[in-house]
């Protein structure tokens, strides 16, 4: 009996199937963030706003208005002879602010053309990307000289380019800074000269009367900031600076 039902346990042997070949591909595999272009979650948003804002000092010092600002306002301070009047962080400040309102318009072509087409799901993260360099670009190039481009392109050994709508990003946000550096210094230029006027006629009054111990930066910085009050003159240097965008 146990062999009769050992034997009926085992179950009849089936015959292999041939192997079928794989189903090809109906497209190209295509790797995103979020895969298909669709509404970004909102743990992706929350990742992508931390990551905007941990760099987001370096894109304002590199890609805005707000060096050339500040730069001004410090070299303002120092030709009326105050070392720490404003202090640094009423410059940075009113620089920060002037900064925005001088980029608002790009920031609301970046806002148009990019981010909410991102989180409509009508871009993918690459393309929202690519839209948003767009307006910077064209900002960048309306501040940069085409001698700072030239520098840059051979000091990187690269060859010229053929627009200025090709310039590479790693030229182009270093050409930039340059023509940002050298606007300001020109600006701080024109701003030292009627103060070191001031400096010059008390010194010589002080000298004519025999007043050699007397500091000239004593009796000249009272007339500095009375002239700097009676012609408005920050109202004229923001003035100048917001015209100069």
């Amino acid at each position: 009996m146990l062999v009769l039902g050992a034997a009926a346990a085992h179950a009849a042997p089936i015959d292999p199937r041939d192997p079928t070949d794989p189903t090809p591909p109906t497209g190209p595999l295509d790797i995103t963030v979020n895969g298909e272009p669709t509404a970004p979650s909102t743990s992706v948003v929350v990742l992508l706003g931390i990551t905007l804002l941990s760099v987001a000092p370096s894109l304002l010092l590199m890609m805005t208005s707000f060096t050339k600002l500040f730069v001004v306002l410090a070299l303002t301070r120092n030709a009326l002879g105050l070392q720490g009047v404003p202090p640094n962080q009423v410059l940075a400040g009113l620089s920060l602010f002037l900064s925005i309102f001088i980029m608002f318009p790009v920031l609301g072509d970046i806002n148009g053309a990019a981010v909410q087409p991102y989180l409509a799901g009508d871009l993918t993260f690459t393309d929202a990307l690519g839209a948003a360099s767009d307006p910077l670009r064209t900002f960048m190039l309306g501040q940069t000289r085409e001698e700072d481009i030239a520098l840059l392109t051979r000091a990187a050994d690269l060859p010229n380019p053929a627009s200025p709508e090709v310039v590479p990003l790693q030229t182009l946000i270093p050409a930039f800074m340059l023509s940002e550096l050298r606007a300001a210094f020109v600006i701080g230029f024109v701003i030292f000269v009627p103060f070191l006027v001031i400096d010059l006629v008390v010194s010589a009054v002080l000298m004519s009367m025999g007043m050699m111990m007397l500091p000239p930066v004593m009796i000249s910085l009272p007339f500095k900031i009375l002239l700097f009050v009676l012609v408005d003159g920050w109202g004229l240097i923001v003035t100048t600076l917001v015209g100069s965008y």
